[in-house]
């Protein structure tokens, strides 16, 4: 066939393809990424703008409180990225490490708040064990009301409440994961006095007893109840032997489960709430996200409280970036900024952990306990993800939150279990799920989720079910719940563990293992863990508590990459997700060729290139891809193939006679290695090198318009690629991301491109599933790449 009219018969296909663009479907509340990083943007121009020259925060509120206007400023700024090394923090610490320590329950909260963040324990230290001092001697422990604070720091003082109190509570916990001792006197009386002092409807006032709830205050007692459970492991049912008895049940917190239901039941975020009205609806936004982030609650009731709150924020912003409360304080517009970053920075932070909730209703033991299979541990992913927001490598502040897959089931789908990278899910029994809630499970794999489970107990129950869950998600045999072998990257993925004392079993879908499973009830010891052991704890609970922790954060080390993405973009690609399969077919087909060196090892990786070009690109594209050997008369039907792998693989004669003959004919081939494999590597290129003997795979140079916004789609001249040391660290993989130039190789026949391969992985990248071990490009620019190819591929037709 004449080449010109090859390239011709394939335009035409190209062209009837692409008339009119498809309607992409959007998410339903148009909270975008974008325009949360913008609002904080210019939040952060105004209050470094109103910085005196001295680095302090002037306001009305500095003849009461000298530095409090000025840690609430630097701690806001901290928040939203900023570090010690910028000048404007720089002099903000300057100015508050000068002056003495303070003498108000507020500043010393704020403060110690303020040092956590800076992390410079060797100018800090000092200071922050005299504050806490100071707050630990002010704890009112003989009044009326033991385990609270007023304004004032000298001992015996009067005048305590409820909104002085959680300042600090929060500056004590600050300094804790800081590594400044506590004590846990004063955290049983702070967990007693918030118990004691919760109103009959089951929120808080201003003062107990006053019998005015208010949502300031209701959200002070819900995240002061979460962090005092948090600091007080309960070692009453350690063996002889020193290990915990799993299998015993675990009490809820009856008073923070009425507190929360107190939220649900009158949640807004327009205003605060309650009866008992104190301090401003910023106070009341700044407080809220700590009792949804800390007891990780993505809802109240039916509200997304971040989303709803974050819309009322963006709304509400002045032109100068600024905000102004209605409350005493938050009416200046120093405090009323500081409250609204704190707001949308915190509550930007990464989802690494969805908890699913499954199951029947908590009932009531022979003690009258309160059991939940699903959440037998209360604590577990709690203190997993307060564990990981600590260490090195990671985002400085992680969250987990429940999904409820009957909510999923009714509302969201796939979108819900989304939310997060990983879902986890525990219990004793065997779990109870109907063929929806398997296909629900099976679809968030297959959409690049990570499910990763543990038996509580040792329970034969579980394991049993668990193990026949999977064969319901994969009745054909295509997936096999085996052990991990001793080789297998998540025993070095952070620590270094033995697999011979790890029983982990796993479900490998062609990047990576997408389903992990411990029969052994690690969970257990993350819910004993504390950012600071208690006094008298046994050696061996202290081995059992590491061990387990650590496989753990192997395992989300793994699913991560270390990298989860912030709230809203998660958001998006979970509402992306749910989206695939609804998106109508349009004209525009790629074909993915078969071979034997594993060509559907990303076997989503095609549909989400075709997804991506709907929602991007504004072209119609069948979202159902075709999937050819070389050798078939119908791949002629397809303007541009596409192939990865990851294993050693051979075309026979006839199949790349028939491909040469199709490149020839004006079509064109995209490939890559995926997890850069080098066995597909080195195959791809003795493939090429026998398609075109005189053409050898060259490097496409960034001055290519393949890589430009003005000629394609995106700007690719900087991208993010994933590389994996195995060496680091007496063999723990130390994961680094590249920024720099974008590698892509290809043949040019007449000018244009007929072949683009890429040595590093894009596939896996495109089903997020570019686990820590897997090189290649980061997901967003994976994605990038691939619709700039195409649409390079698509113009070339029309030249």
């Amino acid at each position: 066939m004449n080449r010109n009219l090859g390239r011709w018969i394939c335009w035409i296909a190209i062209a009837l393809l692409t008339v009119t663009a498809s309607e992409h479907i959007r998410a339903a509340d148009g909270l975008k990424p974008e325009a949360v990083i913008k609002s904080i943007e210019a939040g952060k121009r105004y209050l470094i703008s109103r910085q005196s020259p001295n680095g302090s925060w002037e306001c009305g509120l500095n003849t009461m409180y000298p530095t409090g206007p000025t840690a609430l400023a630097t701690l806001a700024l901290l928040n939203i990225g900023m570090t010690p090394q910028d000048a404007p923090i720089q002099k903000a610490l300057d100015f508050l490490r000068s002056k003495p320590t303070p003498e108000t329950t507020y500043e010393a909260g704020l403060q110690l708040m303020v040092y956590a963040a800076a992390k410079d324990e060797k100018r800090d230290r000092a200071r922050m064990l005299a504050i806490v001092r100071k707050l630990e001697e002010a704890q009112d422990t003989n009044g009326a009301h033991p385990g609270w604070w007023g304004y004032r720091l000298s001992p015996g003082s009067h005048g305590s409440d409820h909104s002085n109190t959680q300042y600090a509570v929060l500056g004590l916990r600050e300094a804790a994961f800081a590594g400044i001792p506590t004590g846990r006197k004063g955290w049983e009386l702070t967990r007693q006095h918030w118990t004691k002092a919760q109103a009959a409807d089951g929120g808080w006032g201003y003062q107990p007893g006053d019998g005015n709830s208010s949502g300031t205050m209701s959200v002070a007692g819900i995240a002061s109840l979460v962090m005092a459970d948090s600091m007080l492991p309960e070692d009453s049912n350690i063996g002889a032997d020193g290990l915990p008895d799993c299998c015993r049940d675990e009490a809820r917190n009856e008073a923070l489960e009425r507190g929360l239901n107190w939220l649900r039941s009158r949640f807004a975020v327009g205003h605060n709430i309650g009866d008992g009205a104190i301090g401003g609806v910023l106070y009341y936004l700044y407080g809220l996200e700590r009792a949804g982030r800390l007891s990780g609650l993505r809802f109240f009731g039916n509200h997304d409280w971040f989303r709803e709150g974050a819309a009322f924020l963006i709304r509400g912003q002045g032109p100068e970036g600024h905000w102004i409360g209605s409350g005493a304080g938050e009416n200046d517009p120093i405090v009323g900024t500081s409250f609204a970053l704190l707001f949308l920075s915190k509550g930007m932070a990464p989802v690494l952990i969805n908890k699913l909730k499954f199951g029947p209703p908590a009932e009531r033991n022979a003690k009258g306990i309160a059991v939940e299979d699903w959440n037998r541990h209360r604590l577990d992913i709690h203190n997993l993800t307060d564990m990981i927001s600590g260490m090195p490598k990671w985002p400085k502040l992680v969250t987990w939150q429940v999904v409820e897959m009957d909510k999923a089931l009714k509302g969201g789908g796939v979108a819900d279990l989304m939310q997060a990278p990983v879902l986890f899910m525990s219990g004793k029994d065997q779990p109870a799920f109907g063929d929806p809630e398997v296909e629900l499970l099976r679809e968030y794999v297959n959409a690049g989720g990570f499910l990763f489970a543990v038996g509580n107990c040792n329970a034969a129950g579980f394991d049993e079910g668990f193990r026949e869950l999977i064969k319901r998600m994969y009745p054909n045999g295509e997936a096999e719940l085996k052990k991990l072998a001793p080789e297998h990257p998540i025993f070095r993925s952070e620590f270094l563990l033995s697999q011979a004392e790890v029983n982990l079993w796993g479900v490998d879908f062609g990047c990576r293992t997408a389903i992990v499973y411990s029969p052994d009830d690690i969970a257990c010891g993350w819910n004993k863990w504390c950012v600071s052991d208690p006094p008298g704890r046994r050696p061996e609970l202290k081995g059992y508590v590491s061990k387990s922790t650590h496989i753990g954060v192997n395992v989300v080390a793994y699913a991560t990459g270390r990298e989860p993405p912030d709230k809203l973009k998660q958001a998006a690609l979970a509402e992306q997700a749910a989206q695939r399969d609804r998106i109508e077919a349009g004209l525009l087909q790629i074909v993915q060729l078969r071979h034997t060196g594993g060509w559907d090892t990303a076997p989503h990786a095609l549909r989400n290139i075709l997804v991506a070009l709907n929602e991007t690109a504004g072209l119609s594209a069948a979202t159902k891809p075709r999937e050819l050997a070389a050798s078939d008369p119908n791949l002629f039907n397809y303007p541009i193939a596409y192939m990865h792998g990851r294993h050693k693989f051979d075309l026979s004669r006839a199949e790349r006679e028939r491909l040469k003959q199709y490149l020839e004919n004006g079509c064109v081939l995209f490939a890559d290695a995926c997890c850069s494999s080098s066995p597909f590597d080195k195959s791809f290129r003795e493939l090429a090198a026998a398609l075109y003997p005189d053409k050898p795979l060259t490097r496409i140079p960034i001055t290519h318009e393949l890589y430009s916004s003005k000629t394609i789609g995106h700007d690719l001249r900087t991208v993010r690629r994933r590389g994996a040391d195995q060496t680091a660290g007496r063999g723990v993989i130390a994961s680094t991301v590249i920024t720099g130039e974008p590698i892509l190789e290809g043949i040019e026949v007449d000018g244009r491109y007929v072949v683009i391969y890429s040595k590093y992985d894009i596939s896996c990248a495109l089903e997020r599933q570019s686990a820590i071990a897997c090189e290649g490009y980061v997901s967003e620019d994976a994605t990038k790449l691939a619709v700039n190819i195409i649409q390079y591929f698509m113009l070339q037709q029309l030249k």
